[in-house]
């Protein structure tokens, strides 16, 4: 995580208040925009086990993609820009809807966010992710994700099933 990266305050109804730096943001459980991006082929969605050394949520399953806005872009762009940087995927993203959280981690970090659900699909099952971003993919059913996010709520993000029936209700 870069040091200087900036995320969006927002306020509880999503209007924008400020910049911080992300890590200040996350340490102080600043309420931020953010996104989180769903990918779908022929019914199956695209998940990621991300990452060891990501600042929170290491080695867990989570959707296709997820971040958050620069204070210049918006948030369709931003997806896309994370979809490429993260999946190695360039696809047209829309608006699912969005909701509220706040999670709090073991390393003392607090998710505070505004989280933007974005869709897309392809036609295609191969991908090439940033073996710094990702450590592994797979492919489900909507339907299989929600058994194992009944039976190991462990194994995922906290934000993941709030988000997967955003998306599913597109």
């Amino acid at each position: 995580m870069a040091a200087t990266e900036q995320v969006i305050l927002v306020d509880e109804n999503d209007q924008a208040v400020g910049t911080a730096e992300k890590l200040h943001a996350h340490r102080e459980g600043l309420c931020h925009r953010a996104f989180s991006v769903f990918i779908f082929n022929n019914g199956l969605l695209l998940l990621q086990q991300r990452a060891k050394e990501k600042y929170h949520s290491p080695n867990l399953w989570t959707n296709t993609c997820c971040s958050h806005p620069r204070p210049d872009e918006n948030i369709i762009q931003a997806g896309q820009r994370r979809l490429k940087e993260e999946m190695g995927l360039l696809v047209p993203l829309q608006a699912a809807g969005k909701f509220h959280y706040i999670a709090h981690f073991n390393n003392g970090l607090i998710e505070n966010e505004v989280d933007h659900v974005l869709v897309g699909t392809i036609n295609q099952t191969e991908v090439t992710p940033n073996e710094k971003e990702v450590q592994a993919y797979r492919w489900v059913t909507p339907a299989e994700l929600y058994e194992e996010l009944e039976e190991f709520p462990e194994r995922f993000t906290p934000w993941l099933r709030q988000a997967l029936d955003v998306a599913l209700c597109l």
